[in-house]
């Protein structure tokens, strides 16, 4: 006989073509391949390549849709489910202490390398033949102060939060309502249980649309080779290059020392995350994964509320990518239009970065407000100049958000930390690989408030 048979008792190993489908069946896998197909079909189809944008803004669309009732409902049942209210200031307090030191070091960092590298020298572009009117209407209105910043977060009505796609509008309405349950007795518990069933159904449904994901990766990945095309990369590769590169050294190094600090190490973190990362590269959006960095933070160890809590924070206050990109983008326009900025001037533009950073969402683009918004703030650099490098703005987005999702990730759990609120023990277990995060059980395991656990916690038993 030729084929190779099982002894009794034993399991037989898959075969080439059931280790190839199990492969295939992993989604990350998907991810990859449907960003590495985009990037065929934008080359060789551009006109092809461009229609299909729609699929990955549909995609974001999608999933946009379940993020607000999905932070509404974890921190709301965090909240409700503890016993000691002053923690939820405590968390909130840390967490935004962690993100402006990190930001101030992400801008520290971009514009010591940007001054160093000098990627704008030598273009010496005439500012009078610049035109702003191929640049998008957000980069070129009238930006909001902070003052109008920190009011925006608060909604019209307790539902609109829901319904208006803003992360800090939802952030607050939650944890109002949380304290309201937590404060209401009997009647409260039995909503906060009703709201915990309800975060079954909606993880359930994030996990069937996640099935998507390579879809709205292959589709954006595809619209910005066919739209921008590899060519525009020439005559700016060494701003791309330099950015891609700072962005990565930010991640190794600073992220990697967080992480150290805390017990953990950034490479088993960023395996973890491997599946999420593929989808951001492709839609270049750290929306879409927001559901799950939260189910899975909360898989390695971290409290419901402190997850609940600071990711959603992150997503408006601690944007590490676009922290780079404010201060290489602003100080490479003024290099690039002959503006020599004294050192005053520079510290000043990174002041104002500080506030024009927050509040910036993970979508496609809003970096590139941002920076619109720093130079309308700064009148150094004129506005005009953003259109020297709107056309490769794309590829730079990618990094941008790549670095916020693992800057936020590594935050979520150094606060958790912080705060006491981490089980290390299953951390290193689940970064190890020894707890295997399985989306069919979010739903019905990863919703059940942790309790809090430091390094005295008993090891976690061996799963046979």
């Amino acid at each position: 006989m030729s084929r190779n048979v099982a002894a009794p008792g034993t399991v037989a190993a898959p075969d080439r073509r059931g280790r190839i489908r199990l492969l295939l069946s992993r989604l990350y896998v998907q991810c990859l391949l449907a960003v590495l197909a985009g990037v065929v079909v934008g080359s060789l189809w551009p006109s092809f390549g461009a229609d299909l944008k729609p699929l990955g803004d549909g995609f974001v669309a999608v999933v946009k849709m379940m993020i607000a009732p999905i932070i509404f409902c974890t921190v709301v049942h965090g909240i409700a489910s503890m016993s000691d209210r002053r923690t939820v200031g405590r968390v909130s307090l840390k967490a935004l202490v962690y993100f402006e030191i990190l930001t101030t070091i992400a801008l520290v960092i971009g514009l010591v390398v940007v001054n160093v590298v000098r990627p704008g020298s030598g273009l010496h572009v005439d500012v009078s033949t610049l035109s702003s009117d191929s640049l998008p209407a957000e980069a070129t209105q009238a930006h909001e102060s902070f003052a109008d910043f920190v009011l925006s977060t608060i909604p019209d009505t307790l539902v609109s939060a829901l319904t208006g796609g803003e992360i800090l509008p939802v952030l607050l309405v939650a944890v109002l309502f949380g304290f309201g349950l937590q404060a209401s007795g009997e009647p409260g518990a039995s909503i906060a249980t009703s709201i915990e069933k309800l975060s079954t159904v909606l993880f359930r449904l994030i996990r069937w649309i996640m099935r998507l994901a390579p879809i709205g990766a292959f589709g954006s990945m595809a619209f910005t080779i066919g739209n921008y095309g590899l060519g525009t990369l020439r005559h700016l590769a060494l701003l791309v290059g330099s950015f891609w590169l700072t962005a990565l050294f930010f991640v190794l190094v600073v992220l990697g020392t967080v992480m150290r600090l805390g017990g953990l190490r950034l490479l088993p973190f960023l395996r973890y995350i491997k599946e999420e990362l593929l989808i951001v590269l492709g839609t270049s959006s750290t929306e879409p994964v927001l559901p799950r960095m939260m189910a899975k933070l909360e898989h390695a160890g971290a409290s419901k509320p402190v997850v609940g809590i600071t990711l959603p924070a992150g997503y408006s206050f601690n944007l590490d990518g676009t922290a780079i990109y404010l201060t290489m983008g602003s100080v490479f326009l003024a290099q690039a239009v002959g503006v020599d900025l004294s050192l005053t001037q520079q510290l000043t533009m990174l002041a104002v970065m500080l506030l024009t950073s927050k509040g910036a969402a993970g979508v496609t683009g809003s970096g590139f407000v941002a920076l619109a918004a720093t130079l309308s703030a700064v009148p150094h650099v004129p506005v005009a100049a953003l259109a020297l490098i709107f056309g490769i703005d794309r590829f730079m987005s990618e990094a941008r958000a790549l670095t916020s999702l693992v800057g936020n990730g590594v935050a979520t759990l150094a606060v958790a930390r912080w705060e006491g609120q981490l089980d290390e023990a299953r951390a290193r277990a689940v970064l190890r690989g020894d707890l295997p995060f399985n989306p069919d059980d979010t739903a019905a395991t990863d919703l059940v408030p942790k309790e809090p656990a430091g390094p005295s916690r008993e090891p976690v038993p061996a799963i046979g």
